[in-house]
């Protein structure tokens, strides 16, 4: 068995992704932790032949989740990684982490970025600033943590030092998602919790964790870049967002399945996200006035 890392996974529903996923971790005989938010097909059966230990939470934001697996979970090695149901450990990734070893890490390291390739409708999406795209996914246990400071765009954080691993490749694919159906129905629901974490920040009920940075980790950058993201005028927006990255970033490159999804992701959701911080805004202001 393994003793360098710990492998958690987050899954519901997750008959269709969970056996690519542990299928591509398999090789690396290591202890499998799943939370599952209360599955009704075939996901516990699968976990169970795989031999992972497996909990429930009831779920309520994938930050939330991640901060419950983390707590919950008895994790005994010196590292963690965590993945969704969606992923598949590629190749490249996998020798890296065959032969990872605690002993060979710097340590003021506490934290390692993976390489994620998205796809979508079966495409891998090189442009539009969906690649490279660095994603936290491996740190020391009980130094990192679930960011609950974010309503949705769910990252873990390590205090100190982080890496990346530019060729540490992690392959993001899901599948329910070929469906346009799911994906705006997903997507709706995720516009009512990022509309409302946004209009708590402008209260400055929320603070950003992570210290915004140009020149700083993935993380630190992403952490600037929404900041001047929320000082921007809505509805404005997300067309200024979609223009840079469908035509700047070219992610016309990506061909039909770049612009269905870019179109969406980049402005149809943004745009939604718009209209219901202007919703909460309008009804707050008319609570008010009866209220004076």
């Amino acid at each position: 068995m393994n003793t360098e890392f710990t492998i958690i996974i987050l899954a519901f529903n997750e008959e269709q992704h969970l056996p690519r996923l542990l299928e591509s971790i398999k090789e690396l005989n290591t202890q499998i932790c799943i939370l599952d938010s209360g599955s009704t097909d075939r996901t516990l059966e699968i976990a169970s032949s795989y031999g992972a230990t497996v909990k429930y939470n009831k779920f309520e934001n994938h930050p939330k989740q991640w901060d419950f697996a983390l707590k919950n979970f008895i994790v005994k090695t010196p590292w963690t990684i965590g993945l969704d149901s969606d992923h598949i450990v590629l190749p490249e990734l996998l020798e890296i982490l065959k032969h990872f070893k605690d002993s060979n890490t710097p340590a003021d390291v506490n934290g390692i970025f993976f390489n994620r390739k998205n796809y979508f409708k079966g495409r891998w999406l090189k442009h539009g600033g969906y690649f490279p795209k660095y994603l936290m996914k491996m740190f020391r246990t009980s130094v990192g943590f679930s960011d609950l400071n974010e309503n949705m765009d769910h990252r873990f954080v390590a205090k100190g030092k982080n890496i990346v691993w530019d060729k540490g490749y992690l392959k993001e694919e899901n599948l329910k998602e070929n469906r346009i159906s799911f994906w705006i129905e997903k997507h709706n629901r995720y516009s009512d919790q990022m509309a409302k974490e946004e209009v708590e920040r402008k209260k400055q009920l929320r603070n950003q964790t992570i210290q915004p940075k140009f020149f700083g980790n993935p993380d630190q950058r992403s952490a600037f870049l929404k900041k001047i993201w929320w000082g921007m005028p809505l509805f404005v927006r997300p067309f200024i967002y979609f223009f840079h990255r469908y035509f700047i970033q070219l992610g016309f490159l990506d061909g039909k399945e770049g612009l269905i999804f870019h179109f969406l992701q980049a402005l149809w959701f943004r745009f939604v996200v718009d209209v219901k911080i202007f919703e909460i805004e309008n009804e707050e202001k008319q609570k008010n006035a009866l209220n004076i």
